[in-house]
């Protein structure tokens, strides 16, 4: 069991739930919203060497934390990994876009000054600009695009750059999701639950479910469960070694 991204600290009973995670899942990703976030959940959280937790600045609210980001900045030099960073273009949150874009390219700038970093990016309705920003700095290590959304000609575009993709079992419930991993390359798929945000006949998806997404990746690649999750333990073996490696240069 494993999960690329997910926002642990944010279930109810969070301590109860990652107790579990680390006892259940080989791996998981704990994705923070904002960098005092990551520190609060550092502190509260028991560390488990199973359990990544990585500083962030969501889109959502960059412009409520954008005083943050010089904290960012700081704690990325000591990370292993860094999310949940991004862009989003959406209706709700447009009108911020100047403010989240200047602290995305802030960010991917300083991962690409430390020689790498393994990211997990939001791209709801802008993966143009975040592919974009990037390109502008090609050493800002790997690109991870969780539940990517957008349209055919951005994914070929990612694909061209060399970005991972995680995926849960929420994305593959819609008929556009299930389009997409169709063209995903298998080889850069990990799975992801978006816990608690993320949830299947209303409750959270937890974290030792992302893998459920093994049977609906089978049938739309044409492959059997088996092969499916061998490929995605193998992906997602091969991520969190990057991810060690990455914040050691």
């Amino acid at each position: 069991m494993m999960d690329f991204h997910c926002h642990l600290d944010l279930y109810p009973s969070a301590r109860t739930v990652h107790t579990e995670a680390a006892r259940r899942c080989e791996f998981v990703w704990l994705v923070t919203t904002s960098p005092r976030a990551f520190i609060a959940t550092s502190r509260i959280l028991q560390p488990a060497p199973t359990i990544i937790i990585s500083p962030g600045l969501h889109p959502e609210v960059a412009h409520q934390r954008h005083n943050e980001l010089p904290l960012l900045l700081e704690e990325i030099g000591r990370a292993s990994a860094v999310g949940e960073v991004g862009l989003d273009g959406s209706a709700r949150y447009r009108e911020h876009f100047s403010v989240q874009k200047a602290i995305f390219e802030a960010t991917v700038e300083r991962c690409s000054e430390l020689g790498g970093r393994v990211l997990s990016i939001h791209s709801r309705s802008a993966a143009k600009e975040v592919l974009d920003t990037l390109e502008r700095h090609s050493a800002h290590g790997t690109a991870v695009l969780h539940w990517f959304s957008d349209s055919p000609t951005q994914l070929r575009r990612a694909i061209e750059l060399g970005c991972w993709f995680s995926i849960g079992p929420a994305m593959l419930r819609s008929a556009n999701g299930l389009r997409l991993a169709a063209s995903l390359p298998s080889e850069r798929v990990v799975p992801e639950s978006d816990g608690p945000f993320a949830k299947l006949d209303s409750r959270p998806i937890m974290p030792w479910q992302a893998m459920d997404i093994v049977g609906p990746l089978a049938n739309v690649w044409g492959l059997t469960e088996d092969k499916v999750r061998a490929q995605l333990t193998e992906n997602g073996r091969e991520l969190r070694h990057m991810m060690t490696a990455e914040n050691s240069q």
